[in-house]
């Protein structure tokens, strides 16, 4: 007898602080991030980028199945019952000598996986209804990883209508250990494209934050509204998000700007998941993100980075004037 553990589509996004994967090479780096913090030896299968076995399977979050030796599946259910499986399994092969409690496995708490903290930024209420929309990465083959990941929402007249509110989350990826470096030039984002709907505002710009470092996620919510270029065309109503960040590594090694492009198709993304509010409980106690006394590191510092001249000089003149604002405030 074997067991496996497969892994699919997130059910809840920012629980632990995991966010959808973009590739399936993060797809992978999140199995390994289970298997060190579970410690469990039980081995992993990964499901496609397109979730075929999660479609296959029945689209269940938590299922449970038993599979006989020809492949046939004797047993299914749409959310794991251990009790149920474990009468299960003594029907079909017998109780067990031994069986092994809760207690004896001496299961660990497992960390959030950001270290700089979180709850600093408050987070934005939104209309209730919302739904995850597909967002597509363009990804090039010289690009660095996405260090934030894009999630979009849309309350159910947008979808109805193609008009009504559209969510925007920048949420940082804690498989690449960044954070976002408040000293630095905030959070941006643009409306470069835009198929079939016009949206409220074409940018946006995060709000400042006090403290140094964070992880929270930068949030916008805007309307939006659609049309039909002639009467009767058919064609997928879609806006391209081009961001700017800094991505600044938690072991303090680079610092750089990152421009990235995303596409938000006004779809329903049914392997989308459901954000939890707050993500995880206890974000908000969590320690202080600790930073050593050594100088900011500046965009291009860091070897085969190149910095581009405006983007420095825009995050010294904030970082100036932040300086200011907490001296008159002391």
């Amino acid at each position: 007898m074997r067991f496996y553990y497969v892994y699919k589509a997130l059910a809840h996004p920012e629980n632990n602080d995991y966010v959808p994967p973009f590739t399936l090479a993060e797809r992978l780096m999140h199995v390994q991030e289970a298997k060190q913090k579970t410690g469990s030896r039980i081995p992993w299968l990964c499901d496609s980028m397109q979730n075929d076995l999660k479609h296959a399977m029945g689209d269940r979050p938590n299922s449970e199945f038993i599979v006989d030796p020809e492949g046939r599946i004797i047993v299914s259910r749409d959310w794991s019952s251990p009790d149920d499986l474990r009468q299960d399994l003594t029907e079909l092969v017998g109780a067990p000598a031994r069986v092994t409690t809760v207690a004896e496995l001496d299961m660990k708490p497992v960390p959030p996986a950001h270290a700089a903290p979180t709850g600093i930024v408050s987070r934005l209420t939104l209309p209730s209804g919302m739904v995850p929309l597909q967002v597509e990465p363009v990804i090039r083959a010289e690009d660095q990883p996405f260090y934030v990941k894009l999630r979009a929402e849309g309350d159910a007249e947008l979808l109805q209508t193609g008009t009504g509110k559209l969510y925007l989350g920048f949420m940082l990826d804690p498989l690449y250990h960044v954070h976002w470096n408040n000293d630095a030039m905030p959070v941006m984002f643009e409306v470069t494209k835009s198929t079939g709907l016009v949206a409220g505002t074409t940018e946006g710009e995060a709000a400042e934050v006090d403290a140094p470092a964070d992880a929270d996620p930068r949030e916008f919510l805007m309307d939006v509204c659609g049309y039909l270029v002639e009467p009767g065309q058919q064609f997928t109503q879609e806006l391209t998000i081009q961001v700017r960040y800094f991505a600044c590594d938690d072991a303090q090694t680079f610092c750089k700007p990152v421009t990235q492009t995303y596409v938000i198709r006004l779809q329903r993304d049914r392997d989308g998941g459901a954000r939890r509010t707050g993500g995880r409980p206890g974000n908000l106690n969590r320690r202080p993100f600790q930073r050593e006394a050594s100088p900011l590191i500046q965009p291009g510092s860091a070897p085969g980075q190149r910095g581009n001249a405006a983007d420095r000089e825009a995050m010294m003149r904030r970082r100036q004037l932040l300086q200011r604002r907490r001296q008159m405030q002391q």
